[in-house]
C-alpha cells in the first residue's frame, strides 16, 4: 500500500473486496429471489419491506468496522506492531458487544418501526417475522465485519471473499431446502441467512486465531485466566470509536433518510412497493461494489498517512474516485439495459416488473454520482477526520432528502419524483465534503520519504 503502482495495487486490493461485499448482501438477495419465485409476491413484499432496516443495522456494523480498518491500517503503515495487536484485541470486544446490542435493540423496536413506516397490512406480519429471525445473526455479522476490517487493513481481501463464498453457497442450498422442499416462507429464508452468517463469522474468527502475523487475534490478550481484561487499550478504543461511531452514524443516517423514502413508496399500491423492493436489489449491488473502492481509499490513505507519504494520499483518493465512478456507471447502465431480466429473478408478475423498471430507468445513470460524495468521506476517514463529514451528510443526505419528500414529492406524487432526490442529494453533499478533504489535505505536514 505504501509503495509501487497505486493503479495496480488498488485494483488487486479492491476486486476481491467487491465480491466479498457482493456475497455479504447476497444473503438478503437470495432470500428475496427464492421467496419471490416460490412463495409469491406477498412474501417478496414482506422481505423487501425490511431491506432498509437490514441496511440500517448492517450499516452500523460496517461503520464500526471502518474504524477498525482505519486504525489497524494507520498503525500497520507506521510499523507499530504493538499498537496493531492492541487494536485487534480491543476492536474484537467492541465489535462483539455492538453485535449483541444491535440484536437486542432491533428485536424490541423493529416491529414498531415497521408500523411507523406504514408497512402494508398484508406485508407487516411476514416482515416482522423475517426481521426478528434475521437479527439473530447480528453478532455473527459484526464479527465477520470486524475480521474483514482487520484483514483488509493489511491488504488481505482474498480470504474474506473465500469465507463468504462458502457461506453464500450454503445460504442458497438452505433457501431451496426450506422454501421449496419444506414449504416454508419468510421464516425459512431468514433462518438460512442466519446460519450462513454464523458460518462466515466462524471461518474468519478461526483465521484470525490461527494467524501468525502481528494482526492475529490472541484471546489471551482479551481475557486472562482469571477473567480480567488485559491488553485492552482505552486509547485505542477511543481511536476506533472516534472513527467508527461517526461512520456508523453516517451509514445509519442514509438508512434513516431512506425510511422516509420507504414511507413515501408505501403510499402507493402494494405492487409498486413490491416492484421497488425488487429493484432495490440493484441499489445494493451497485453501492456495495463501489464501496470496495471506498474501503481501499481509507486503507491506502491511512497506511500512507502512517508512513508519511503525502503524495500517495492524494493519488489514492483520485484513483479510487475514478474507479468507483466507472464501476457505478458501468453497473448502472447494465441494470438499465437488462432490467427485465434482472427483475425476473425476483418475480414473474408483469406489473411488479413494470414498477421495478421504472426505478431502474431513473437510477441507472445516477449511481456513479455517489462516488464523489462517498469517496470523499472515506478519504477524510483515512486521515482520521470522521466527525465533520458526518454533519455534512446530515445536511445533504438527510435534511435535504426529507425536505424534498415534504415539498417536491407532494407536488407530483410520482415514483420518479422520489427517485430523483438521490442524484440531487449526492451532488449537494459531495461539494462541501470534497472541499473539506482538500482543505485537510493541504494542512497535513510531514516530511516526504526519500
Amino acid at each position: 500500500m505504501t509503495r509501487g503502482s497505486l493503479f495496480k495495487g488498488i485494483i488487486l486490493f479492491s476486486v476481491p473486496l467487491m465480491f466479498s461485499n457482493l456475497m455479504q448482501i447476497f444473503f438478503n438477495m437470495a432470500d428475496l429471489a427464492v421467496v419471490g419465485r416460490f412463495a409469491g409476491a406477498i412474501a417478496l413484499g414482506s422481505v423487501g419491506s425490511t431491506t432498509i432496516l437490514v441496511s440500517l443495522y448492517t450499516g452500523i456494523l460496517l461503520g464500526i468496522s471502518s474504524g477498525v480498518n482505519s486504525v489497524v491500517a494507520l498503525f500497520a503503515g507506521a510499523g507499530n506492531t504493538d499498537s496493531v495487536r492492541k487494536t485487534v484485541s480491543t476492536s474484537f470486544v467492541i465489535s462483539l458487544v455492538s453485535g449483541f446490542l444491535l440484536m437486542g435493540i432491533g428485536m424490541i423496536f423493529a416491529p414498531s418501526i415497521l408500523e411507523m413506516l406504514n408497512t402494508k397490512q398484508e406485508l407487516i406480519g411476514g416482515a416482522i417475522l423475517y426481521l426478528r429471525i434475521y437479527l439473530l445473526g447480528a453478532p455473527a455479522l459484526s464479527i465477520f465485519n470486524y475480521g474483514n476490517g482487520v484483514l483488509s487493513a493489511v491488504g488481505d481481501t482474498r480470504r474474506p471473499l473465500r469465507y463468504l463464498s462458502i457461506a453464500g453457497i450454503i445460504n442458497i442450498v438452505l433457501n431451496v431446502i426450506f422454501v421449496i422442499f419444506l414449504k416454508r416462507s419468510v421464516d425459512g429464508v431468514a433462518v438460512a441467512s442466519v446460519i450462513a452468517q454464523y458460518i462466515s463469522a466462524i471461518l474468519i474468527f478461526r483465521c484470525l486465531i490461527l494467524e501468525d502475523g502481528d494482526y492475529a487475534l490472541h484471546l489471551s490478550d482479551v481475557f486472562t485466566r482469571q477473567g480480567r481484561m488485559s491488553y485492552i487499550s482505552r486509547r485505542v478504543a477511543a481511536q476506533v470509536l472516534g472513527i467508527g461511531i461517526p461512520s456508523a452514524i453516517q451509514y445509519s443516517l442514509f438508512a434513516f433518510a431512506n425510511l422516509f423514502v420507504q414511507t413515501s413508496i408505501n403510499s402507493f399500491d402494494h405492487v409498486v412497493v413490491e416492484g421497488h423492493s425488487a429493484a432495490s436489489n440493484a441499489d445494493i449491488v451497485v453501492y456495495d461494489m463501489m464501496a470496495a473502492f471506498y474501503t481501499a481509499c481509507t486503507s491506502f490513505i491511512a497506511q500512507n498517512f502512517g508512513a508519511g507519504n503525502k503524495k500517495r494520499i492524494m493519488h489514492s483518493y483520485l484513483i479510487t474516485t475514478f474507479y468507483s465512478f466507472v464501476i457505478g456507471l458501468v453497473l448502472g447502465g447494465t441494470f438499465m439495459l437488462c432490467s427485465r431480466q434482472f427483475l425476473s429473478v425476483f418475480t414473474n408478475e408483469s406489473e411488479v416488473i413494470y414498477w421495478g423498471r421504472a426505478k431502474l430507468y431513473v437510477m441507472g445513470l445516477s449511481y456513479c454520482l455517489s462516488a464523489f460524495m462517498d469517496n470523499a468521506t472515506a478519504a477524510a476517514r483515512g486521515i482520521g477526520k470522521s466527525v465533520a463529514p458526518t454533519f455534512m451528510v446530515i445536511g445533504g443526505s438527510v435534511v435535504f432528502r426529507i425536505l424534498w419528500l415534504v415539498t417536491v414529492f407532494p407536488l407530483f406524487h410520482t415514483t420518479q419524483s422520489i427517485y430523483l432526490l438521490y442524484p440531487v442529494s449526492w451532488i449537494v453533499t459531495a461539494i462541501p465534503e470534497n472541499i473539506y478533504f482538500f482543505m485537510c489535505y493541504k494542512k497535513l505536514k510531514f516530511s516526504e520519504p526519500s
